[in-house]
């Protein structure tokens, strides 16, 4: 084997990786990286696996593996605001050539698919929300016998690799105490855990880089990309469940001010509709994956443990919808207790305003009628013979017009009254009928069975 050597870790926390040097047989136009239009936004990972446990990382040429290799290449496009069109000319520059326009279009294009693509096994589950969002999921993968290309929206956690032995989740923890400060003890047994870190730990459903199996066939790495796939679903969905819970806390604690917060926010609706965005994204997957186990059932070079391991994904993909539609039926709850909420305090407020209308009606009635500009208004000394029967008029009007109003308003509940006295009466009289009818019946036919006698 080749000697190997450390590669420096990136910048974005991965663990270091082994990179095994380009052959010098190779003309220098492979071993260069092509020319890319889009450079520093589309991040490119290729490496090849030896079919024995090793792995290494190589140019990318977009070459197929030799005996017991197979290689695998991995394009992750920014998580950016822009449309599909830009994300397929991401693609094109990356992929193209040998990748032909069929290509791209079957690994660019939103919605689920599974089929065969010029020979090759391509499956997607590409969600068609905005690509900017945290609930925008895009995985496709061209398969074949020697080769996986696979296409992520962002980073995918635990999708690479790392020399084993350099997890974090194989050290002793220990407890950072302030009480050690002060005494100037230094001493302690195991890594101390920041307690950000340890946050971020338990939002996760796996392992990390360090502890992932290196894949030993192709099926193994088709298993391998599903198997991430689920486990970034899964963390999203650990995270929603722990700002749900964060968030009753807060209602139970908190007041007015609170709710009325998150009502201006529309937290809920927002999160709802991020829960129905990942609820699709699972059912694409629950369309695809069973899709994929049935075309790779055919294959020769697909192993029977992995259709195993892929029946134990969609499995999971299951029972995590089934926590998405109870963590959506808790939500559509919150929100209606916040409407429940909302509607007691306007009927409050409304309450008040009918109070103060009761109170000020009467004043408004009084300033109404000593207003008037008319005669014989009492306590006014108006005692003009001519006008002096003009508030009397003006009240015998006021009267008529309200007992008018009240007629009005009292008409529907007569006229109900009326007609079930009518109909009540009219029952009645029916049934007084038929029964001097019917004892005119019986009293006719006990007359024609009794014999008569002389």
């Amino acid at each position: 084997m080749d000697s190997v050597e450390e590669e420096v870790p990136s910048g974005e926390g991965e663990m270091e990786e082994l990179v095994r040097p380009s052959s010098t047989n190779v003309p220098a136009s492979v071993n260069e990286h092509p020319t890319s239009h889009f450079s520093g936004m589309v991040r490119q990972k290729a490496y090849v696996f030896d079919g024995f446990g090793n792995y290494f990382n190589k140019d990318w040429d977009l070459g197929e593996g030799e005996g017991k290799e197979f290689c695998w290449y991995h394009v992750e496009l920014p998580k950016v605001r822009q449309k599909c069109s830009q994300s397929a000319q991401h693609l094109i520059d990356v992929l193209c050539p040998p990748l032909k326009l069929q290509d791209i279009l079957s690994l660019a294009s939103n919605g689920p698919f599974c089929g065969h693509v010029d020979g090759a096994l391509v499956f997607r589950v590409n969600s068609p929300g905005p690509i900017s969002s945290s609930f925008t999921f895009r995985l496709a993968a061209r398969i074949t016998e020697k080769s996986v290309i696979t296409v992520s929206l962002g980073r995918v956690p635990r999708l690479g690799f790392s020399p084993v032995g350099q997890s974090l989740l194989s050290e002793i923890p220990s407890v950072e105490n302030p009480s050690n400060y002060k005494r100037g003890s230094t001493n302690r047994s195991g890594i101390v855990i920041k307690e950000h870190v340890l946050e971020f730990l338990l939002t996760m459903n796996h392992s990390e880089e360090a502890d992932n199996p290196v894949p030993k066939s192709i099926s193994n790495l088709v298993v391998h990309v599903i198997d991430t796939h689920v486990d970034h679903l899964e963390d999203v969905v650990t995270k929603l469940e722990m700002e749900l819970e964060t968030v009753e806390l807060e209602l139970d604690r908190g007041g007015f001010a609170l709710k009325k917060e998150m009502l201006d926010d529309r937290r809920f609706p927002k999160m709802h509709l991020n829960l129905q965005r990942l609820l699709q994204v699972i059912a694409h997957g629950e369309q695809v994956f069973p899709r994929v186990k049935e075309k790779c059932l055919s294959k020769s070079w697909f192993l029977s443990k992995d259709i195993n391991s892929l029946d134990e994904l969609i499995g999971r993909l299951r029972r995590l919808k089934e926590n998405v539609g109870f963590l959506a039926n808790r939500v559509t709850a919150i929100q209606a207790g916040l409407d429940s909420w909302q509607s007691e305090q306007i009927n409050k407020k409304l309450y008040y305003l009918s109070f103060l209308s009761i109170v000020f009606l009467p004043l408004s009635v009084i300033t109404g009628v000593f207003g008037m500009n008319v005669g014989g208004v009492p306590w006014t000394m108006q005692n003009n013979p001519e006008v002096k029967d003009g508030f009397f008029k003006v009240m015998v009007l006021c009267v008529a017009m309200l007992l008018l109003v009240l007629l009005c308003f009292l008409f529907p509940m007569l006229y109900s009254h009326v007609m079930a006295w009518y109909k009540k009466r009219f029952l009645r009289r029916t049934w007084s009928h038929n029964r001097r009818s019917c004892r005119r019946t019986i009293g006719i036919q006990e007359r024609s069975c009794c014999p008569r006698i002389d």
